[in-house]
């Protein structure tokens, strides 16, 4: 008999422990599912066929200008009939908001560490506050800037983006400039390279390198001047209230 009771007591006991444990696993499964109908899932921007892509790549410190000059200008060529109009987009290697240096936190569009990039038709580098410096020895961005090179129609850069275009080796063979005060240190860091002052912006081949500041614009409406003729240039241009003309315009055009 006491043998019995004992028996019943151990099976009441297991089933205790086994509906705790289920319900505990249940809890666990209900946690997961939450939190993963929680987290939002990453949306890519819509790219439209049959245009340029844009990819503007964008870190810690990057200036505003130098960013939103060609991305304003080159946005706005959708507006247009009868052209083939950009796709823009923010490229990064992070998932999370890039602060610029005047403070704006931006949420990049692609992580070029993981995400599957579309093909790029023109580069824009903007200038970012450590271009002189630690972002020169990332080397996953500089190869990230070469592989994107290979196949793009354009690569551009504004203000010190430049240097990040000569580390990856690509102006070895083209003239170029930068922001005004920077070219000597450019000169000093690349002793090779022919980089030109008294210009605004030069255009070697497929690569475009302009001062920067507000002159982004200025090298953004060239680049759409070149691919869609100065009329289309000026209707963008007017669309910002810019003047628009290259009679009299300090700059450099190689041609080969």
């Amino acid at each position: 008999m006491m043998i019995k009771k004992i028996l019943l007591i151990l099976t009441f006991m297991l089933c205790i422990v086994s509906c705790e444990t289920n319900a505990s696993k249940d809890a666990n499964i209900s946690s997961t599912e939450i939190q993963e109908e929680s987290t939002p899932k990453k949306q890519f921007p819509t790219l439209e066929p049959n245009r340029y892509n844009v990819g503007f790549l964008i870190m810690d410190g990057v200036y505003n200008t130098e960013l939103t000059a060609p991305y304003d200008i080159f946005q706005h060529t959708i507006y247009r009939e009868n052209i083939k109009a950009m796709n823009v987009f923010t490229v990064a290697n992070t998932d999370e908001p890039v602060r610029t240096f005047e403070g704006m936190r931006i949420l990049p569009d692609f992580n070029y560490l993981k995400d599957s990039l579309p093909k790029i038709d023109i580069l824009v580098v903007p200038s970012a506050e450590h271009h002189l410096d630690s972002d020169l020895e990332d080397e996953a961005m500089i190869s990230f800037v070469q592989n994107v090179a290979k196949e793009a129609q354009f690569v551009t850069s504004h203000c010190d983006g430049a240097f990040v275009l000569a580390k990856a080796g690509l102006l070895d063979d083209v003239a170029s400039t930068t922001f005004p005060s920077d070219i000597e240190k450019m000169r000093k860091m690349f002793p090779k390279l022919d980089i030109r002052d008294n210009t605004l912006f030069v255009h070697d081949g497929k690569y475009i390198t302009s001062a920067g500041g507000a002159k982004s614009f200025e090298a953004a409406l060239y680049l759409c001047e070149y691919l869609y003729g100065k009329a289309i240039a000026k209707s963008l241009a007017g669309g910002l209230v810019i003047d628009w003309t290259l009679d009299g315009y300090p700059h450099t055009i190689i041609t080969k």
